[in-house]
């Protein structure tokens, strides 16, 4: 049986077929009259328009209308035309009857064709004449009731169909696959009735309101049907929940009857409440205990990666058979339960294990599930305190504070790639990160600042051997990242300008070029104030170069300078470089002779200054003749004087060695010690041993060899001492204490009169480096004392400016 594939018409006689055409052109508005058969009309002639040429003369007979056109056509040119006239058709008014048991013989007609396709059986009548059945029954206005009747016919099978699943297979995979051919013979079924049908539809359906379509009518008595047969319905869902709970265990499912059940239940407008309902209950009971479980075995890693599969096989689950309104539900049950549920076990038992070994793919994992269930302040707040805690170590670490540069550039380098590579250079972690080491770098005051200005020192000296400039320039501008973060900005300058001194002064920086690029970087940081003593530093030593030239040119050098001797000096400039302690030392003749003869040229070209020598800078080469060879040997002009000495003697005791050069204890111990005990000994101390004491005595090593021609003997200066540090750190605070009294002063000049409580806030404001609110207490009273400042008689929180 077949649908038709086009409407038939017909008419019982050709007098019929004029009356209807003839009714539509005199009222085009009103629909045609059913063609049902007309057995009476009275025709009027004289009313009827026809042209002239072929209307008959009064002599000829009555002929048939097609002889009565031949005859006209014969004589069109000979007659001329004629006024047209009107023909009226009059129709019978007797109201044309239908066949006996019209309706009822339709019907059966119809519905043994029903029955027919609800059997699967054939059917002798054709589907042309069914079609025209239902199309004469809505004609003759019986829409309604034959409606009706295959509502009634069809739920009847429906019903039937539905009620023979009942105590069908204990199988859960064969009972839906019963459903399914249930459901798909309906549609076939309603899709054949429709195609029969079809006029129903488009006519009475249409024209009546709150009536389904046929196939509306056939989706309506299958789920009220569904519905009615609880069990059904409750198998079909627990064999589909069973199925998909199956799938997420790894087995096999036929994917195919999951996708056309579901739609059935979506077409059926079930699907939120009898499945999706469920559906999302059950999965988050799987998925709760699935967490649970996992997150006991497995470490974070793999956790996440078995997140991440779920989630995607959920996804892709919704793309093959779960409606797509099921999606959105879903994962958010889905990571609700993996996620959300284990967002501080994640953190507490992985995170920083994942910093920790630098695993960038899994940290990019955590952060793109973590960023799905809004959950990256969590993981900013976890990355927070893994970077404190972790810079807490290296920063107060006294035992490794000599790597802490080092570790702090390796750390931060690592949370940088971190940032870029898995956190998508998110801003609010990068904000984050620099939080975080700003208060980890100053945990302890002064100390990282100190250790920054030493690890540059030890860049840019002389001897860092296959090191590029492109690298160097790139290691200033890692260290210039943790400078920013120093809050002791004046500490780092002092121990950076100390250092810069001897670089320049003894010739052991690496680079002038890098010095002068780290110069212009500090000086972008920090402003020109910052960089001017240290820029000028660089002016005093070409100014110096300039002076020694012209020097070796002067007459007094060319007349009075003793023979076998070269010097340099280096003219500074006292506000620009570190402040030395004078270190007393009793000069060799010649040298003596060369510093009076610099001195007379200088002052004659540069009157009015004053020159001092700062003996403990100075550094000299010194030609010596051992028995196995010749050296040449770099000192420093402490270890100088002392080995001139030998000249004269063979042995002398430290006593002796002490009055003879004026030099200070310690340094005179220190510096026999380095020539002595050191790695280049050029002299033997008697009895031997690591310490120079009183009783020793010391003679000239004649057994002295070395591979090299010029050997550099322990350049003493260079090395740090702990009076230097502390020394250099107490100038620091006492020029603090200066700067705090001074803002002291210039806040209460311009306001007068000032609480304790807004004097302090305005203090912090603009003081640069850190401090504590008793110091500036102390610096406060300090002022009151010298009158600078007075307490006010009513209230003792209040300061008066005295001017």
């Amino acid at each position: 049986m077949s649908l038709p594939t086009k409407r038939s018409s017909t008419t019982s006689s050709s007098s019929s077929s004029s009356a209807a055409a003839a009714a539509t052109v005199n009222n085009p508005m009103k629909k045609a009259k059913p063609h049902a058969p007309l057995h009476d009309a009275v025709f009027d002639p004289s009313s009827m328009a026809i042209d002239d040429d072929l209307k008959p003369s009064s002599n000829e007979s009555t002929a048939p209308s097609r002889g009565l056109v031949a005859a006209n056509l014969a004589r069109k040119k000979s007659t001329p035309p004629q006024p047209a006239k009107k023909l009226l058709i009059k129709l019978h008014k007797a109201k044309p009857t239908l066949p006996t048991n019209f309706e009822e013989d339709t019907w059966a007609k119809l519905k043994s064709a029903i029955c027919a396709i609800f059997l699967k059986q054939p059917d002798s009548c054709d589907l042309e004449l069914l079609y025209q059945a239902v199309s004469d029954l809505c004609l003759y206005k019986m829409g309604g009731n034959l409606y009706q009747r295959i509502e009634k016919e069809c739920e009847a099978h429906i019903s039937a169909a539905l009620q023979s699943l009942v105590g069908q297979s204990p199988d859960l995979v064969v009972f839906l696959s019963l459903v399914e051919r249930c459901w798909q013979d309906l549609c076939d079924q309603m899709l054949m009735i429709r195609g029969i049908a079809l006029y129903l539809d488009r006519t009475y359906v249409k024209q009546t309101p709150n009536v389904r379509s046929l196939w509306d009518m056939g989706l309506q008595l299958f789920r009220k049907h569904l519905s009615l047969s609880s069990e059904v319905e409750h198998k079909t869902v627990t064999g589909l929940l069973r199925m998909i709970e199956s799938e997420r265990l790894g087995e096999a499912v036929d994917r195919t009857l999951l996708n056309h059940l579901l739609k059935m239940f979506t077409a059926l407008g079930i699907y939120a409440e009898s499945f999706e309902k469920p559906f999302l209950e059950c999965t988050s009971e799987f998925y709760a205990a699935e967490g649970m479980k996992y997150m006991q075995q497995s470490d974070v890693p793999d956790y996440l990666k078995h997140v991440e599969t779920r989630l995607q096989e959920e996804h892709e689950r919704c793309l093959i058979y779960l409606d797509a309104s099921t999606r959105k539900p879903l994962i958010a049950t889905a990571e609700k339960q993996l996620l959300e549920r284990h967002i501080p076990a994640i953190l507490d038992k992985g995170f920083s294990m994942l910093m920790d070994g630098n695993r960038i793919e899994d940290l990019q994992r955590i952060y793109s599930l973590f960023s799905r269930i809004s959950a990256l302040e969590s993981l900013r707040q976890a990355l927070s305190s893994y970077i404190r805690k972790t810079g807490q170590g290296i920063v107060m670490d006294e035992e490794k504070e000599k790597d802490m540069v080092s570790s702090l550039l390796d750390f931060k380098a690592s949370l940088d790639t971190i940032w870029e590579a898995s956190f998508f250079k998110n801003e609010a972690f990068s904000n984050t990160i620099k939080e975080a080491f700003e208060h980890l770098i100053n945990l302890r005051q002064n100390r990282p600042a100190e250790l920054i200005a030493k690890f540059l020192d030890e860049k840019l000296r002389a001897g860092n051997k296959g090191t590029s400039e492109e690298e160097l320039e790139g290691m200033l501008d890692k260290v210039l990242v943790l400078f920013r973060f120093i809050q002791g900005k004046d500490v780092f300058e002092a121990f950076y300008k100390k250092d810069l001194a001897k670089r320049l002064l003894l010739g052991k920086s690496a680079s002038i070029d890098a010095e002068k690029s780290m110069i212009s970087k500090l000086k972008t940081e920090c402003g020109s104030q910052f960089t001017n003593k240290l820029e000028g530093m660089f002016k005093d030593i070409e100014l110096s170069r300039e002076i020694n030239d012209s020097f070796k040119q002067s007459s007094q050098a060319r007349s009075k300078l003793p023979s076998g001797i070269e010097m340099s000096v280096h003219v500074l400039t006292t506000g620009y470089w570190p402040t030395y302690p004078p270190m007393d030392v009793r000069h060799p003749h010649e040298l003596n002779v060369y510093q009076d003869i610099f001195k007379e040229f200088y002052l004659s070209k540069y009157s009015g200054r004053r020159l001092m020598w700062q003996n403990s800078l100075g550094h000299c080469v010194l030609k010596a003749e051992f028995p196995k060879g010749k050296k040449e040997l770099a000192v420093s002009l402490f270890q100088t004087v002392v080995l001139m000495l030998f000249n004269d003697a063979e042995k002398l005791s430290f006593q002796d060695i002490k009055d003879s050069t004026s030099i200070e204890d310690k340094e005179l111990r220190r510096t026999l010690q380095s020539l002595a005990c050191g790695k280049v000994r050029v002299l033997q101390k008697f009895p031997k041993s690591r310490d120079v004491e009183d009783n020793d005595s010391f003679v000239f090593n004649e057994g002295f060899t070395a591979p090299l021609y010029r050997i550099k003997v322990n350049a003493i200066q260079l090395k740090e001492t702990v009076e230097e540090n502390t020394s250099t750190t107490e100038r620091v605070f006492q020029d603090r204490q200066y700067q705090i009294d001074a803002a002291i002063v210039r806040i209460m000049k311009t306001r007068k009169v000032l609480s304790h409580t807004l004097l302090i806030t305005e203090l912090f404001q603009q003081l640069k480096f850190p401090i504590k609110p008793a110091d500036l207490k102390k610096r406060i009273e300090s002022l009151i004392d010298r009158e600078y400042l007075e307490r006010d008689k009513s209230n003792p929180q209040i300061y008066n400016y005295l001017a």
